[in-house]
């Protein structure tokens, strides 16, 4: 006789009492029922988006991005590290208009879909940027950064519209906010891994431009997404209505940012980011240089980034296990500090005092990067946590882009103040004499926001941050504006409805 149950489990009950069970085999299968209990709770769909955006567009294709580019600036373009300092900067600028892409994708539908076609956008920028790289291997330096900060578009594009979709479901599933930002961490550190393994060996055998030629299919992927992505239609949605939206949506942007309780922890992530200057290529050249450095080949550069992409998914598995319920600030504060510290590592290497202690270069810096890239892995991740925790309901893509532009901002201020700072301590192609003073100047700045944590707030990643008085008045104007909305926030659309007008017009 069958007998059916009065009340099924829950997804989140079925993961826990098959993690319940013990054993080896239950500690391996632990990753399998934890993304069935996310493809459950937030549709296989969005999971793929997630694991096609930041595993592979930006975790692999991003390690074989940078790879290449860094071999494409030295070897085809030669030019100087602080030269190609700025240029990386001028490539990111697509990452400081984010909160265009993140209001154009919360009210402006294309063919009746918010999300879909901007996948769709991304992936085409991303083929052609790339095609055009890798078919042209006498480009200008000009037409070369041109199409690099295309595909950089594409890469921002496809990120900002997976983050608005992670932060509307950090709101509608608050506790696996956390969740989340974890899978989107260790899908990007596993794509990293792969990405930096193979990288260099790419690069000896195809070259730079031919890896510019592999990247057409990450971006093929991103387009796929477009495509598959549930999503509901919105048919008959009244365009004239556009510049309305775009208004109302950015004097939410600035009334939220009015709060001390958002421009705080606002102001410490641009801060503490940019205060940490990169002198990256100045430490790449040096890697690669026959009479100052340890002239690693590309096949060895790519092994020392895939290490450091082993520590940052090990900072994020450190994470998501026993970190992500602590308290922003003192997480913050740890982390920052041991930051600061990691980064006498490079100075050790830098004045060959490894060798004087018998230890070989490659090791060394293997285990430099590895614990580098995992401490900063670990102060990254309550930053992002921290942004979707400040985003409030209707406008979740374009706050969550807003302060990631924030952050982009900051990492450009970093990239551009490291070039400024290798130019005038005149760290060339072969000079190097006073790269270990970069070093030192950039490792006590790194330790500089730890006079700034007030800024940050004592809560933890499970307690609300929005303040009240936010919610109560967007409600209260939103219903004001649309008092026949008030019932229609439970029909599974992907736009919330308190901080801007119903974009699901019918």
């Amino acid at each position: 006789m069958i007998v059916e149950e009065e009340n099924p489990p829950t997804p989140s009950e079925v993961v826990e009492e098959n993690e319940s069970n013990g054993g080896f085999c239950d500690f391996i299968c632990a990753p399998i029922y934890w993304f069935k209990m996310l493809a459950m709770e937030l549709h296989w769909s969005f999971v793929f988006g997630v694991v096609a955006v930041y595993g592979i567009s930006q975790g692999l294709g991003g390690a074989l991005a940078r790879v290449g580019t860094e071999y494409y600036m030295k070897d085809v373009q030669k030019v100087q590290p602080s030269e190609a300092q700025i240029y990386g900067g001028i490539t990111s600028i697509p990452w400081l208009v984010k909160p265009l892409w993140g209001l154009l994708t919360d009210v402006l539908p294309i063919v009746g879909y918010h999300r879909r076609p901007y996948f769709i956008l991304a992936g085409l920028l991303g083929v052609i940027s790339m095609l055009v790289l890798s078919f042209h291997k006498d480009l200008h330096l000009v037409l070369a950064l041109f199409s690099l900060t295309a595909g950089s578009a594409g890469v921002a594009i496809a990120d900002v519209t997976i983050d608005a979709c992670v932060a509307q479901n950090s709101n509608l599933h608050p506790s696996l906010a956390a969740d989340m930002q974890s899978l989107c961490a260790l899908s990007s550190s596993v794509g990293a891994l792969v990405g930096f393994s193979i990288s260099g060996i790419f690069v000896h055998l195809i070259g730079p431009t031919g890896v510019f030629g592999l990247l057409t299919i990450p971006a093929t992927l991103v387009l796929l997404v477009g495509i598959v992505l549930s999503e509901p239609h919105t048919p008959n949605f009244v365009y004239r209505q556009v510049n309305q939206k775009l208004l109302d949506a950015c004097k939410a942007m600035w009334t939220t940012l009015k709060y001390p309780d958002v421009w705080r922890p606002c102001l410490y992530m641009y801060l503490s980011l940019a205060l940490s200057l990169n002198i990256h290529e100045g430490l790449f050249y040096w890697y690669t240089d026959s009479k100052e450095g340890p002239l690693f080949s590309q096949e060895t550069v790519g092994y020392i980034f895939s290490i450091g992409s082993v520590g940052s998914l090990l900072g994020a598995i450190l994470y998501q296990y026993t970190l992500k319920d602590h308290p922003f600030r003192d997480l913050l504060f740890w982390t920052q500090l041991l930051y600061g510290l990691s980064g006498m590592l490079d100075l050790i290497l830098v004045l060959r005092l490894n060798l004087k202690s018998g230890i070989p270069d490659y090791f060394f810096i293997v285990v430099a990067e590895g614990v580098s890239q995992m401490i900063g892995r670990l102060k990254w991740m309550p930053l992002l946590v921290l942004s979707s925790k400040l985003c409030p309901p209707g406008i979740e893509g374009t706050f969550f882009a807003l302060l990631m532009s924030i952050d982009n901002l900051g990492i450009l201020s970093s990239s551009w103040g490291g070039g400024f700072l290798l130019h005038i301590l005149k760290v060339t192609r072969v000079q190097f004499d006073n790269l270990w003073m970069a070093i030192l100047i950039r490792n006590i700045l790194r330790l500089s926001p730890l006079a700034l944590l007030f800024l940050v707030p004592r809560t933890d990643p499970n307690s609300s941050i929005i303040p009240s008085q936010i919610l109560q008045n967007t409600k209260q104007a939103a219903h004001a504006s649309h008092p026949e909305n008030e019932n229609k926030n439970e029909d599974g659309n992907i736009e919330l409805l308190p901080l801007v007008n119903n974009v699901d017009s019918r």
